[in-house]
Formats: structure tokens, C-alpha cells, sequence
């Protein structure tokens, strides 16, 4: 965990104490809408359909066990007791009373947390692995380059007022775990004859106009990050579109400048600041590393198979599939890294109730060392849990349902909170992901199915980052009704790839029926058991698997309201 020195505690203090006085002027009537509005915003305070939602940053996805104990409280104090982790690795609650939002963001300082640039045309919470430090392919731990970025960007004078938001996202290890090349800036470390570099990806988003990014820096040496990171920003700051919010982000300027001519502007800016006083030392790299504390691990031998402890049948074949899917590899010899599926019956998905926090801080205390993490897959993560203790922890997990076995799997569902919620949705996101929850609760189908993203979107926004699903949902309005859009062939990671709709728009009671259609015709045309969806759908193409929704493409000319193929 990073600690806070005794200036980072001093700077959440003042920004508490700050909003306090704005907020009770905006109140009394002293401060106007229009005014408040970018003061609330840069302290992540929404005003959403129902009520304000206040978004808490929760940088790079680190999270202790007293903090989480912390976010608890504060879902049964302030809020409807529970919360909403986003995609964003944050979390966010959806009822606090505006005029209570300065005693909870005081209460979040106590735990150093804040909602700091959790929203406004600045740079948003660094985003990362979220198996930074354990993970065995890692090439640096992106927690400490995180660190570093988010100390140089908050509050940073010269880009607290961009044309647009923006986001970066910093991936240390060998497979790509951050979705970097979907960011505004996308860093990956890499070495180049035993020196450590990063190569810089711009121009990825989603939303409106959805991109992949480009690479622009094969190898930066990690002394110039923070000067080269500020040569893009520059150049985006002067260049960027001012005049149209849809067009205003980085992106659109890559795309319209080119890449090489971009990237020359950045060099150019670069030549200004290279080997400037901003360059990274040695000394700066210790200094935030030693603000990270380091688990205790023990030597351990290689453990016995943990599914010994449990009784034959039934128990350990439903502890075998969890293990398979939800437990992952670790640097340190004997140690797992867990995934606690936050995607179950009743509850949307990344949503936690108070109870489950407090149960999975105590989790995180007696299997760990006191630490979790946020994925932007909405799921949490104990990074450091003993090989001999998992099936103890598995046992834990299965009486509160956090022991669903689907990390991976098609009901590992991406979604925003939607319409029921979110005040930009064109259509609800909870009640689809909940009707293909049930479509396809079966265990046995869902592994036999196998490897299968499925992220949903409300509205253009992405906030459910529909167009990185191997299969994607968007709402869409019709009429002023909520009609959903399917996309096939999205895909993150270093393969990274926008998915494209396959035809009409679809009811809400319909999409569970496209989805097996979908399904179904995978099922059918599979190489075996290790192609995936996407590799089939990358493989074939996208005709097959339209067809097998919509039915002859002769007969959907004639009749577009014509019902899916299959029942």
C-alpha cells in the first residue's frame, strides 16, 4: 500500500476544507450553478437522474482493508448502504445528500482516500494492473509508476482546464492488463537491452468515436517519462478542439493531425523539455517506492493440492472449477492472487454491499496481507493469499456469493449503472445484464462455452466499454424507447480491437434470445474447445454469426421486423 507523507495528507485536508466553504455558498445561494458546477465536478460530484452520485478515486486500483472498512461506513452513513465499482477501478455511491459531501469526503481523508479529479477536463485516476507487483510476467511494478503519475498530474497548473478529460493507463507486464491501448495515453514497460523503457501509446478511447491508439515511442527511457508525458499534453492542450465537446478529445486530434505528424509536434515540444528539471532520477524513484509498503511473504514449500481438504464429489469438483477460474499466478512461489467475482444473482454488476465490505476487509486481513485491488473488469482482488489457505478462503467466499466461478466467462458481465441511475443513458444496463445472467447461469454451459467478454453500455459514453466485448451491448433510444445494439469482434489487450454491430437494434426481452443465437452458432462452428468466440469470430467473420441472429439476409430485407432465427 502507498502511504501518504505529510504533504499528501495536508493537500486532501485543504481540498476537504476547500469544498466545505464552496458547498455551503452554493447552498445560501452565494455561488451559482454555473459556478459550482466545475467546483463539484473536480471533487467527482455528479448530479445523476435520482440524486448526486459522488465518485471516489481509487488510484491504480489499490485499496487496503481499513479503507474498505471506511467505504462500508460510509455506505450505510451516507448513502443506501452499498456502492458501485466502476470500470474506472473507483468506486462510486449513487444517494448522498449534497449537503453531506464535505463530512464524507473528510471522513474518506481520514483513510487517505479522496474524490480528487474523479471527474472534469483534467487528467482522471491512473489506471493499472490490477496484478501490479505480483504478477509473474511483470517487467516493473506499474503501482510505483502510478504513483508517480498521479503525484505530477494533480493539480498540475498547466492541464487542470484540457479541452476534454482525460485518461492514462499504465501496464508493467509482459500481457496487457490495463486496456492501454483504449486510453488517452497508454504506457507499457518494456526493456531494450537491460534497460527498462516504456512504450507510448496515443489516441485510444471509446464513446462517441471509439479508437484504438497509436504507437508513437517505440522505447522511452524512464528518465524522460514525465517530460515526454508532458509534451503530449502540451500539444493537446494548445491544439485540442475547444468548440465541440464530441470532438474535443485527444483522439479526434490524432486522427485529423495524422499519427506522424503528431507525433512530430511531440518531439518537437519534447526538444523544450528533454533532460529538464522535470527528467526522473534515481533518488525520485526511491523516494516513492519507499511510500509502498512490502508484504511479509514467507518462504514456502511447494503445497500439497489445497482440494485435499475438502471432501470428495461434488465439493471439490465446484472448488476445481473456482480455482481454474478465479485464481491466478503469483511471482512469489506458494502465493495465489484471487479474483471475488462481484457478478451474482440480484445484485447489478460491481455493485457491494456494506456487509460484503466489511466481510471482505476482514477476508483480506486473515488470507493477505490487509490489501486488495479494484480490475476494471468491476471484480476485486486478494493479491496474496497462501496456496495451502484457498480452499479454507473458497469456503468464506461461498456463503455471501463471492465465489461465483466466472472470471473470463460469458457472465462476467462489464456493465454501467445505466438509466436506472446515470442521467446521460439513452437505456437501461442492470436489468440486461441480469436477464443473460439467468439465460446462462448453468455452470456446465458456461464452461463448456468458455472464454467470452460481454460488456454493456447504456449510452455512447462506453462507460461499460461495450466496444472492447467480444460481444457489446449498447442502449440506444428509438422513439423514446430503450432498444440494444449488439456488437461482435471487440477485443482488449495488446490485440486490441473495436467491435462492430451486426444489424437492427433489439427489445430488451429479445437480447437474451440474440445472445444464444450467438452462442449457439459458435458452438456450432468451433475448431474445438480452445477457439475461443473471438478467434472464431476473427477466423469466419462476422456473416455466419448475423445470420444465425437475424435469419436468411433475403428474407430480413423483405421483413426487417422478422423474429431471431432460434427460439
Amino acid at each position: 500500500m502507498y502511504q501518504y507523507d505529510e504533504i499528501d495528507q495536508r493537500m486532501v485536508d485543504e481540498r476537504v476544507a476547500q469544498f466545505r466553504d464552496q458547498t455551503a455558498r452554493f447552498l445560501s445561494g452565494a455561488l451559482s450553478e454555473d459556478a459550482f458546477r466545475p467546483l463539484r465536478l473536480r471533487n467527482g460530484l455528479y448530479i445523476q437522474r435520482h440524486a448526486p452520485m459522488l465518485r471516489v478515486a481509487i488510484p491504480y486500483g489499490l485499496l487496503s482493508a481499513v479503507q474498505l472498512r471506511k467505504l462500508a461506513h460510509i455506505a450505510r452513513t451516507y448513502d443506501r448502504g452499498s456502492a458501485h465499482f466502476s470500470t474506472r477501478q473507483n468506486i462510486q455511491y449513487n444517494g448522498p445528500a449534497l449537503e453531506r459531501v464535505p463530512d464524507l469526503l473528510a471522513e474518506l481523508a481520514t483513510v487517505q482516500m479522496h474524490a480528487i479529479q474523479t471527474s472534469g477536463n483534467c487528467v482522471r485516476n491512473v489506471t493499472s494492473d490490477h496484478f501490479a507487483g505480483v504478477a509473474p510476467d511483470e517487467i516493473v511494478n506499474s503501482l510505483i509508476w502510478s504513483e508517480l503519475i498521479r503525484q505530477w498530474s494533480t493539480f498540475h497548473p498547466e492541464f487542470n482546464w484540457l479541452p476534454r478529460k482525460f485518461k492514462i493507463a499504465v501496464n508493467g507486464a509482459a500481457q496487457d492488463r490495463a486496456a492501454i491501448l483504449v486510453h488517452d495515453i497508454g504506457l507499457s514497460a518494456v526493456l531494450r537491452d537491460g534497460a527498462v523503457g516504456f512504450e507510448v501509446w496515443v489516441g485510444g478511447g471509446l464513446g462517441r468515436m471509439p479508437m484504438v491508439g497509436s504507437l508513437i515511442r517505440e522505447f522511452l527511457p524512464w528518465q524522460h517519462l514525465l517530460t515526454y508525458l508532458e509534451a503530449i499534453l502540451r500539444v493537446y492542450n494548445r491544439a485540442g478542439r475547444r468548440d465541440n465537446l464530441h470532438k474535443a478529445r485527444i483522439k479526434v486530434l490524432v486522427r485529423e493531425r495524422g499519427v506522424q505528424a503528431f507525433r512530430d509536434a511531440v518531439e518537437a515540444e519534447w526538444a523544450h523539455l528533454a533532460d529538464g528539471p522535470a527528467t526522473l532520477t534515481e533518488a525520485e524513484l526511491a523516494r516513492i517506492s519507499a511510500r509502498f509498503t512490502v508484504p511479509a511473504y514467507e518462504r514456502l514449500e511447494v503445497p500439497a493440492d489445497p482440494a485435499l481438504a475438502l471432501a470428495p464429489g461434488a465439493e471439490r469438483r465446484a472448488f476445481a472449477r473456482w480455482r481454474l477460474r478465479n485464481t491466478h499466478a503469483h511471482k512469489v512461489r506458494g502465493y495465489a492472487a484471487v479474483s471475488l467475482s462481484l457478478k451474482r444473482a440480484g445484485m447489478a454488476p460491481g455493485d457491494i454491499t456494506a456487509p460484503e465490505m466489511d466481510a471482505v476487509a476482514q477476508l483480506a486481513e486473515r488470507y493477505g496481507f490487509g490489501e486488495l485491488r479494484v480490475s476494471h473488469e468491476q471484480n476485486l482482488i486478494l493479491p496474496d493469499v497462501r496456496i495451502d489457505a484457498l480452499a479454507a478462503l473458497w469456503r468464506e467466499l461461498s456463503a455471501p456469493g463471492l465465489a461465483t466461478p466466472n472470471i473470463g466467462l460469458l457472465t462476467n458481465i462489464i456493465c454501467c449503472p445505466g438509466g436506472d441511475f446515470c442521467a446521460l443513458a439513452n437505456a437501461r444496463s442492470i436489468p440486461i445484464a441480469e436477464a443473460i445472467r439467468v439465460r446462462f447461469e448453468d455452470l456446465d454451459r458456461l464452461f463448456e462455452i468458455g472464454e467470452l467478454d460481454l460488456n454493456i453500455s447504456g449510452c455512447m459514453n462506453a462507460c461499460g466499454h461495450h466496444h472492447i466485448g467480444h460481444i457489446g451491448i449498447l442502449g440506444v433510444d428509438k422513439g423514446g424507447e430503450e432498444w440494444y445494439q449488439i456488437e461482435i469482434g471487440g477485443q482488449q489487450g495488446r490485440q486490441a480491437a473495436l467491435g462492430r454491430p451486426i444489424g437492427r437494434a433489439f427489445a430488451a426481452s429479445e437480447v437474451p434470445q440474440a445472445l444464444e443465437a450467438l452462442v449457439r452458432h459458435y458452438l456450432a462452428v468451433r475448431t474445438g474447445k480452445d477457439e475461443r468466440f473471438i478467434d472464431a469470430v476473427r477466423r469466419l467473420g462476422a456473416d455466419g454469426f448475423k445470420q444465425a441472429v437475424y435469419g436468411d439476409p433475403d428474407q430480413q430485407r423483405t421483413d426487417p421486423s422478422r423474429a431471431l432465427a432460434v427460439a
